[in-house]
């Protein structure tokens, strides 16, 4: 089977760097959350396979004019974001890239980026989980539920969010050591930085954690 990279186009602020702007052109599947396709056709060439949402952002002209790739969806349980991500896993991705994700009202910013942390648990027993990013125009959060090894770029900054108290991890290859970090509040291992072309988080139990990776570093370089 052909790798399938997916995006998803989220209706927070539009991509305007270079590198999520090139996922999403090199795009297999385009999938709109609700009234993105807005911002999508405003700002690029490109058009979306599909709209996927509640639709209460989208007026009744532009209902009938994209009916024929409209997804519907009316689950209040779960948001826009959710709602995409749920349909793309029906496509068999190798990759989901989440683009839009942040900016506009914090509040849908923090909701959404913690949002991987539930996808990760619903990929986990599938024969072929894809990659699952959120790309912004600064940098990229992946979610991890153990031991793990990040590709990177020596003085990249990292950052590293937990939500459990009774977890260690250890840390080889960034700056600032995180073996004794308590994770019982966000900041606790934030604004660190990798030393070479990897680094690796050793975790004492199975957990859900986000790492975050900015693409400016001191070079003034970025993730290509």
């Amino acid at each position: 089977m052909e790798p399938k990279n997916i995006v998803i186009l989220a209706d927070g602020s539009f991509p305007q760097t270079a590198y999520p702007l090139s996922i999403l052109n090199k795009a297999d599947i385009i999938i709109c959350c609700d009234g993105a396709i807005l911002k999508l056709l405003e700002h690029t060439n490109l058009m979306a396979d599909y709209i996927v949402g509640d639709m209460d952002t989208l007026d009744d002209e532009n209902k009938l004019k994209f009916k024929d790739i409209i997804i519907h969806n009316p689950d209040q349980q779960t948001n826009d974001q959710t709602k995409a991500f749920r349909f793309a896993l029906t496509l068999s991705p190798s990759r989901i890239s989440i683009l839009g994700a942040t900016g506009g009202r914090e509040d849908h910013t923090l909701g959404n980026i913690s949002l991987l942390t539930e996808y990760s648990k619903e990929i986990e027993y599938l024969p072929f989980p894809p990659e699952i990013n959120i790309i912004t125009d600064y940098g990229v959060f992946t979610s991890y539920s153990d031991t793990c090894t990040v590709d990177s770029i020596p003085g990249e900054q990292i950052s590293i969010f937990a939500f459990d108290a009774t977890l260690k991890i250890k840390s080889a290859g960034l700056r600032y050591p995180t073996d004794n970090v308590i994770f019982d509040s966000w900041w606790k291992a934030t604004l660190n930085e990798s030393l070479s072309d990897k680094f690796t988080l050793t975790l004492s139990h199975p957990a859900r954690i986000l790492v975050y990776r900015c693409f400016q570093i001191k070079q003034g370089t970025y993730l290509s």
